[in-house]
């Protein structure tokens, strides 16, 4: 399975629209950003538990990255309640699960090959740094590692935000919502923008919230699908 597959492109896909479509699990649900490969797959997507639905036991051959959207995720380490934000590097496993529901972001497969970087942030957790650009009221840094950075921003309503594009952009609206090249973008729209193409958004009248990534679309060194 391909989609969105072509990092030379940038993309926008509004996510709420999209139908879901059952995994193999009861009461696990998907909605597709980004994928290459089968039931295993490098893969970008938003992914809605049940409530009392739970995954099996699986270990992360290519890592794993969560932003908590509705609810509360849990697993055996511990609870993750909306806002949250981890990171599951390769070869760490668990048994992913929600006792009332909840949706989450997930990113599959695209950590580099020896990334064994593992961090929770639980809500209201990270790095707070002077905001970088106009139109910008906070950003908090979740995570850095010189090959990617990972950021919330906050970014004011009816303001002009412009962000330069080096290493290439992932971002997914939280809340609120903007308007990129006359495409209007509301909550749960991503987006992907190879190096070179900037960001240009006019941020909405009730404001937005916004998780960017910072990085190469796929890392030289990502970890190798199996097979």
């Amino acid at each position: 399975m391909r989609i969105n597959d072509d990092l030379s492109k940038p993309v926008i896909v509004h996510a709420a629209k999209l139908d879901w479509v059952a995994s193999p699990s009861a009461g696990v649900d998907r909605r597709m950003l980004f994928r290459i490969g089968g039931e295993v797959a490098r893969a970008t997507s938003i992914v809605r538990y049940a409530p009392g639905s739970a995954f099996p036991r699986h270990t992360h051959g290519g890592g794993e990255e969560i932003v908590v959207l509705e609810g509360i995720f849990q697993d055996e380490h511990g609870d993750y309640p909306t806002g949250s934000y981890f990171r599951n590097p390769p070869g760490t496993s668990h048994v992913p699960a929600s006792k009332d529901g909840c949706t989450i972001f997930v990113r599959l497969w695209q950590f580099r090959d020896g990334d064994r970087t593992q961090i929770v942030r639980q809500p209201g957790q990270g790095r707070q740094v002077a905001p970088p650009r106009p139109g910008a009221s906070g950003v908090r840094v979740l995570f850095d590692d010189g090959h990617e950075e990972v950021r919330l921003e906050d970014w004011r309503p009816d303001e002009t935000i412009s962000l330069a594009n080096a290493r290439g952009l992932e971002f997914f609206v939280l809340s609120g919502g903007l308007t990129i090249g006359g495409e209007t973008l509301q909550p749960q729209s991503w987006g992907r923008l190879p190096a070179g193409v900037d960001l240009k958004a006019a941020v909405g009248p009730e404001g937005a919230k916004i998780w960017i990534k910072e990085a190469a679309l796929l890392h030289p060194d990502v970890c190798r699908l199996p097979g």
